[in-house]
């Protein structure tokens, strides 16, 4: 798996990591629940630029991000374009992709030890009704750090592409998509080695 913490020494990094989860609850909730217009939306995309320089990562690691996610970004304004109107497409988009950003700002200044124990400790009412505590929080730790690691799939096929002279097209999605299944069995042969599934 691709590491995603970056050791430092920002206001971020020296939040704790409860804090950070439940900041990106809030937001990722506002940014998809409430009603956007353009200016609101355009708003959110740049607060994930004001804390990637609050965490001490920099604009350009911000902008390799958003690059890194060009193609899933591309998919979701396709997609949406063909069932509703082109603002309310870019609106729906922006918002997404603002949520992508914030969940990389708190995998990158969150060790993935520290984001666990917080959900475990979160979910440890769910024992008494058979849940597993650290599985689902492990679970739920893999979902917000393979979000990086999807864009980093994407950044590969761009390249590769890139090397051989073809022009990108539609079918790099389908190899996306592919990596990321193969990804995903790669992550569940090791889990399981380790009798974590």
């Amino acid at each position: 798996m691709i590491p995603l913490y970056r050791a430092g020494t920002s206001p971020l990094h020296r939040l704790s990591a409860g804090t950070k989860l439940a900041g990106l609850a809030v937001l990722a909730l506002v940014a998809s629940l409430f009603p956007h217009t353009v200016w609101t939306a355009a708003g959110a995309f740049a607060i994930t630029f004001v804390l990637f320089l609050l965490g001490g990562l920099g604009g350009a690691t911000w902008a390799r991000q958003l690059w890194a996610a060009k193609w899933i970004i591309a998919f979701l304004l396709v997609t949406q374009v063909i069932f509703l109107d082109a603002e309310t497409a870019v609106i729906g988009t922006v918002r997404v992709v603002s949520v992508v950003l914030l969940a990389a700002v708190v995998t990158m200044t969150t060790p993935t030890g520290e984001m666990i124990d917080v959900l475990q400790r979160l979910l440890e009412p769910l024992r008494r009704v058979g849940v597993d505590p650290w599985r689902v929080a492990f679970t739920l730790s893999l979902t917000i750090a393979v979000i990086p690691v999807i864009a980093s799939l994407a950044a590969r096929i761009r390249e590769a592409q890139r090397a051989r002279g073809v022009r990108l097209g539609p079918r790099a999605i389908v190899t996306l998509l592919v990596l990321s299944l193969r990804h995903a069995d790669d992550m569940g042969d090791a889990l399981t080695a380790r009798g974590l599934a």
